[in-house]
């Protein structure tokens, strides 16, 4: 087998990493130490990601690409660990969008009233196509501050045509919601469709804004829109990050309905590194390792750093 290069985004920017082709998956090694090979942008790859894991394997090491570990995840509804490998659970924060009604009626109170204030101050939210008016809307909506959750956020800084395109993945597949007030955009989600899931990709609003709670009638639109087409759920990421299990993240996703689904990842070591690594349990990362008090507090500690600099920059420019 050929090993490539092809160019992937990772951690908002693009690099280069080896791949080969198995089984019409395009499969890529990411990692210093170890290699870890995954299905490229499995997270939007319709169908099993791996049917039959030991075929898989004994591909992958005749292929040439070197990999110390291999990973996959068996995806929503599909939970049931179907393999007799090494897994652990992980989990997608989802709502069940198969009834609006269902959905809304169960919903805080609070949340509620969130999406109804939203539409009396004046929000107007709708499904929007891609283009360049809305790609200018979400360029000014990325440089509004550098810091967001308490870490720089990847795409502030960046060039127009670089937003544009970094936002323009998947077309065939997309679809944007946009909330406007007084004709400006001031809020957006971009949704990415895979089998019977949508996927929350991109969801951003003005810090400046928050009185008119935008993300709030953006997630009630996404759930409409997603029940009107029939869509089984709507994922908005992970629903507790490793140990970190106590965020204003998660709350604001407790509060707009999403609900912890869990389903099996799987992690394989192909080699005696990779022995190593999934018996220690490095491919939990220190989100996942360090106790639940120190990650709070390293954290907190960050997000003081980073806000810091920030008003320290803001000064300077003043």
């Amino acid at each position: 087998m050929a090993i490539n290069q092809i160019e992937i985004t990772s951690r908002g920017k693009r690099i280069l990493v080896p791949s080969v082709e198995i089984a019409g998956r395009t499969i890529i090694a990411l990692g210093k130490w170890c290699k870890i090979a995954s299905v490229r942008d499995a997270i939007v790859a319709e169908g099993e990601l791996v049917k039959d894991p030991d075929t898989f394997i004994s591909a992958l090491k005749q292929s040439g690409l070197k990999a110390d570990v291999l990973t996959f995840f068996q995806r929503p509804p599909d939970v049931t660990p179907r393999f007799k490998h090494h897994f652990e659970w992980d989990n997608y924060a989802a709502v069940r969008t198969d009834s609006f009604d269902g959905w809304w009626e169960k919903l805080p109170q609070e949340a509620r009233k969130n999406t109804r204030r939203s539409a009396k101050r004046g929000v107007l939210v709708k499904v929007v196509p891609f283009d360049d008016a809305l790609a200018r809307g979400i360029h000014k909506l990325c440089d509004e501050t550098p810091v967001r959750q308490g870490k720089p956020f990847w795409h502030y800084g960046k060039d127009f045509e670089t937003v544009k395109r970094q936002h323009s993945t998947y077309p065939e597949r997309s679809e944007f919601i946009a909330a406007y007030f007084e004709d400006e955009l001031i809020g957006f989600i971009k949704l990415v469709y895979v089998d019977r899931i949508a996927f929350i990709f991109h969801i951003l609003a003005f810090n400046a804004h928050y009185d008119k709670r935008p993300m709030n009638a953006l997630i009630t639109k996404a759930v409409e829109v997603c029940a009107q087409k029939g869509v089984g759920f709507l994922v908005y990421d992970k629903y507790i990050y490793g140990n970190k299990k106590d965020s204003s993240l998660v709350e604001f996703k407790r509060r707009n309905g999403f609900e912890q689904i869990d389903f099996p990842t799987y992690h394989i070591p192909l080699t005696l590194r990779g022995k190593i690594y999934v018996g220690l349990r490095l491919y939990r990362g220190a989100v996942g390792l360090l106790p639940a008090p120190a990650l709070k507090l390293i954290l907190s500690l960050r997000d003081k750093f980073y806000r810091t600099r920030e008003k320290t920059a803001e000064a300077k420019e003043d």
